[in-house]
């Protein structure tokens, strides 16, 4: 019987399968995005505290750790502590809680890898996805679904050398970007980034939901968090209407509901 010359090059029986299943002879099978594994500090389920969607229910997964060290953190308990987790376990957590709306946050989020397989499965499930992230980690890989609140570092946080001003350029028209203003300056100092970037102009045009003034709460120093005296919301609130600022002024709600040092709300 003749021999094909080619035979050596022909796939296996085995290997045609893979073939006809998607998957390249010889190489491993995708991994699962749900095998992959996140460190979890908490999830709970709480009252949207800020951003346009304050008020509203809302679960939330705060991941561990942080690259930054903002001197009114409350958090400063994510940054170490935490306990591992599937990204699959983390997506049934949320689910069943049976809230349509979640929010990831930290800690910052992003700084873990296996956040953006979290956020394409929640999106996935058909849940509106807020991602709550600082100015200092690329957002261009989060799922477009997804909606980026972008927090732009004050000099009164501290780490306002951090942001990372790209990230402007990938805003979509869902996201919002939020300041957190410990006094005065950090106050004009927003005020000027809103007009020299344009986060006025993009809001009118609709390429951008919302521009967040939040005061800062008085915070302790901490182990690692050097503490800020806070500033009072009637002050901003006056300094906003003086300057007929198009902004939207924001009180952490959760903070006036319970008490402001209380975990899992």
């Amino acid at each position: 019987m003749a021999v094909n010359p080619l035979q050596h090059l022909m796939p296996t029986c085995s290997g045609a399968r893979a073939a006809a299943a998607g998957t390249a002879f010889g190489a491993e099978p995708a991994e699962d995005p749900r095998s992959g594994t996140l460190r979890v500090n908490e999830i709970f389920h709480s009252i949207q505290g800020e951003s346009t969607w304050a008020g509203e229910p809302c679960v939330f997964v705060r991941l561990t750790g942080c690259p930054l060290r903002c001197t009114y953190c409350d958090t400063e308990y994510a940054f170490r502590e935490g306990d591992a987790m599937t990204v699959g376990q983390a997506v049934d957590r949320v689910l069943g809680f049976a809230c349509p709306l979640v929010e990831l946050t930290g800690g910052e989020p992003l700084a873990q890898k296996r956040a953006f397989d979290l956020m394409r499965l929640l999106c996935d499930a058909g849940l509106t996805v807020l991602v709550e992230t600082s100015g200092a980690v690329d957002i261009s890989p989060c799922d477009p679904r997804a909606i980026r609140i972008l927090d732009l570092k004050t000099p009164g946080s501290g780490e306002c050398a951090r942001n990372r001003w790209a990230n402007l350029a990938d805003l979509r028209p869902a996201d919002e970007v939020k300041f957190v203003v410990t006094d005065r300056a950090d106050y004009e100092w927003a005020r000027g980034v809103i007009a020299e970037r344009g986060l006025a102009t993009m809001v009118r045009e609709g390429r951008l939901r919302a521009i967040l003034l939040s005061p800062a709460w008085a915070q302790a120093a901490g182990r690692e968090v050097a503490g800020t005296p806070g500033l009072e919301p009637r002050a901003l609130a006056e300094w906003i209407l003086a300057d007929r600022l198009a902004v939207r002024l924001q009180v952490q709600a959760h903070k006036v509901i319970w008490d402001p040092g209380m975990r899992g709300v």
